[in-house]
């Protein structure tokens, strides 16, 4: 994309930095699927206590690493249940039935603030025929809930709830750095709630490619079997794991910047209506069912102007702060929004 544009549209736009391409560019690497990548066992030693886990292993995606997490906790035929808007149902093209057999049920689209008696009500022993429940999954932050982080006090409520039932709990964690940021709640804390973890690197820190699945040393071992399946068995992968390393040295402490400038489109928006929430992290939800525009029609416009948005839905959109996008590019975007919002 032409740096003409301020784009908008995801975190995951975002180009490596000079120091981390002189980081990938001088990793020692060695062959990954024989464990030999020294770079690829540090940053998965690194992340796995940061969270507070005896394991992690490195993914290509975090759809693959959500999904290996799944079908780790989830045997064929059985049932999860996460909310009607999570990624795990959403926009992982249906992976957990299509690779790990897996039936899903939803409780209503409600982003970050769940009810967990709800939740307590969904889960389904076994016995009586019907599909038992074996895992709860949690979005942390919560991406189509407009970047909402999940309190601290309802993931220990459901921690209580999934112990009580014998069910495991998993958060797709691909912008949890956010949430730490955003909350202070230490990533060890929120690790130790939780039987598995995806974590990216790719969303908000800036790294090309890459997440990892966070979680005892038994699951990661039989994790590798599954990713080696689903064929995310990677060799010299140092080099991607070392843009990662750079990334949770550099780049999670400068988040709180991301924050600030949603903060900013958030409050240049919120005159004409179409916030859709309080914006708490780096994500700008819009929700145009009220105004003249739709959100192709606002898209297009602003790219026009030189601005990209993303579009979620005939009166959805979302702008979304991230590394590449400084100041300036926050208030020609801020402009542009404005004035075509107000026409």
């Amino acid at each position: 994309m032409a740096d003409a544009f301020v784009d908008l549209r995801s975190d995951t736009v975002t180009r490596p930095t000079p120091g981390m391409r002189e980081a990938m560019a001088t990793a020692e690497v060695g062959d990954d699927v024989y464990g030999e990548d020294p770079t690829v066992n540090a940053l998965e030693a690194e992340v796995a206590a940061l969270f507070g886990h005896e394991a992690a292993l490195f993914a290509p995606s975090g759809s693959m690493a959500n999904q290996i997490a799944l079908q780790l906790l989830v045997s064929p035929g059985n049932e999860l249940l996460c909310d009607a808007d999570a990624h795990v149902v959403t926009y992982e093209i249906g992976a957990a039935a299509a690779y790990g057999g897996i039936s899903s049920r939803t409780w209503p689209a409600v982003g970050a603030d769940i009810d967990p008696e709800a939740v307590a009500g969904m889960i389904r022993p076994d016995g009586y025929f019907a599909v038992p429940t074996r895992a709860i999954a949690v979005e942390q932050t919560h991406n189509r809930g407009g970047g909402g982080v999940i309190p601290l006090a309802t993931l220990r409520e459901l921690r209580r709830i999934a112990d009580d039932a014998e069910v495991a709990l998993h958060c797709d964690g691909a912008r949890i750095w956010h949430a730490h940021v955003a909350d202070g709640v230490p990533l060890v804390e929120y690790g130790q709630l939780f039987d598995t973890l995806s974590v990216c690197l790719s969303k908000g820190l800036g790294a090309p490619v890459g997440s990892l699945v966070v979680g005892s040393a038994e699951k990661i071992e039989r994790a590798r079997l599954i990713r080696k399946r689903m064929g995310g068995g990677m060799r010299q992968a140092g080099i991607l794991a070392a843009a990662g390393r750079y990334a949770l040295a550099h780049h999670v402490d400068r988040l709180a910047e991301d924050h600030a400038r949603a903060a900013r489109l958030a409050e240049a928006v919120a005159p004409f209506g179409v916030l859709a929430a309080a914006v708490r992290t780096n994500l700008v939800p819009l929700d145009l069912t009220k105004h003249a525009l739709d959100a192709r029609a606002l898209a297009a416009a602003a790219r026009d102007e030189g601005v990209l948005i993303s579009v979620l839905g005939p009166r959805t959109a979302r702008l979304v702060t991230h590394l590449d996008l400084d100041d300036a590019g926050v208030t020609h975007a801020a402009t542009v929004l404005t004035r075509l919002l107000a026409a």
